[in-house]
């Protein structure tokens, strides 16, 4: 019995060792490049290490948004490993049996190695996050650094992992691969407010400027969850031509049946499979909520251009072609038929927004407290 259990243990152990090796590399980038430094080595390769977590999380919601538009979401149809072995190499036996039985699902060699290095990606997020929060904990006492956040870092992306294996053992339940979109902007933000507030580099904008990013922040959430919710019922072409959608300003639209949550993918509930009607609403929600979240954020630009100092100019202008080149992706998903490319952009610019607006208000958030009330042109 203990021979069977260690041989049961042994993929989860390598696909453990390898995750470690891989995140070594950041690791040690972080070390190498922070001991140069003659300030704090502590605190400047905590600083480091976040923003370094920061950037491979970016890159974790776009490869994640590739992995699923390219169908390679269920390329390893178990979790964590790929038909209980570390990497794709080791299931080769199965992969091919489950590609000469079904050709055209979801299961071949190019998908199951996307699934993993999305996994081995996630899990490498995962572990220096862990980092971060050891660290954090450890110089507590030294820097009296507050240890809530890091810890509540670690603690979602322990939530992030629980909602990727449910993706893969629920079949792209839609409520859960919505939940594990949006969760991954979370943990992006996360990360932002955390290298902030270890940056210190405040921007003093007014109270009612302030409160606008906060709304504007809070409207670009529905709509992270409602393209969350059109990518994993997969309604992006259910209209086809703009302005119009599928040539009616007003198209036929079942959105009782499209905003069931608790259903499969493709399934309405207890009313059968999910019709075409249901994918127009889901599509045309994600419409309507895009030109009240364009004009906010427009109108945030502009009041960020009319502030004195570089800082907040310079957020003003980012926001302003973030939403330009949103729109222009968005658009060309639609009319030129969601080439791959542009979905990828568009997944990019919605976390380029976020890493925005968050970072705007964490620095306005800092320039608040501060007892001074400092406008730092920051970089």
């Amino acid at each position: 019995m203990s021979s069977a259990l260690a041989i049961d243990l042994l993929p989860s152990l390598r696909l453990v060792l390898l995750v470690c090796v891989i995140a070594l590399l950041p690791l040690s980038y972080v070390w190498l490049r922070s001991s140069r430094g003659s300030s704090s080595k502590a605190g400047s390769r905590l600083s480091l290490l976040t923003a370094v977590t920061l950037f491979l999380t970016f890159d974790l919601i776009v490869f994640g948004a590739f992995t699923r538009l390219s169908d390679s979401g269920l390329g390893c149809p178990d979790w964590p490993g790929c038909y209980g072995q570390a990497s794709p190499m080791g299931a080769q036996t199965d992969i091919d049996a489950a590609q000469a039985a079904l050709p055209a699902g979801p299961v071949t060699t190019t998908k199951a190695w996307i699934e993993m290095i999305h996994r081995y990606l996630a899990m490498t997020v995962g572990a220096l996050v862990a980092a971060i929060a050891a660290a954090s904990w450890r110089g507590r006492r030294d820097a009296g650094a507050s240890v809530w956040l890091p810890t509540l870092t670690l603690v979602w992306v322990i939530v992030q992992g629980l909602f990727g294996k449910y993706t893969v053992t629920l079949k792209l339940y839609p409520a859960v691969v919505s939940l594990h979109l949006l969760g991954g902007m979370l943990l992006l933000a996360l990360l932002v407010v955390l290298r902030e507030r270890l940056r210190a580099k405040p921007i003093d904008v007014d109270r009612s400027l302030r409160r606008f990013a906060g709304l504007c922040l809070l409207l670009l959430v529905v709509q992270l969850a409602l393209g969350a919710w059109v990518s994993s019922n997969y309604a992006v072409l259910a209209c086809t031509g703009f302005p119009t959608c599928n040539g009616s300003w007003w198209p036929a639209m079942d959105a009782s049946r499209g905003f069931t949550f608790l259903r499969g993918l493709g399934e309405a509930g207890a009313n059968g499979h999910l019709t075409f009607d249901a994918l127009v609403a889901i599509h045309m929600a994600h419409r309507i909520c895009a030109v009240v979240v364009v004009l906010a954020l427009m109108i945030l630009s502009w009041r960020l251009w009319q502030v004195c100092g570089d800082a907040p100019r310079r957020f003003g202008l980012a926001l302003a072609l973030i939403v330009l080149a949103q729109v222009a992706t968005g658009l060309s998903t639609v009319v030129l038929g969601w080439p791959l490319i542009a979905a990828l952009a568009h997944s990019a610019g919605a976390a380029a927004l976020v890493f925005t607006l968050t970072t705007l208000l964490a620095r306005s958030s800092l320039a608040r407290s501060s007892p001074d009330r400092l406008s730092l042109r920051a970089a």
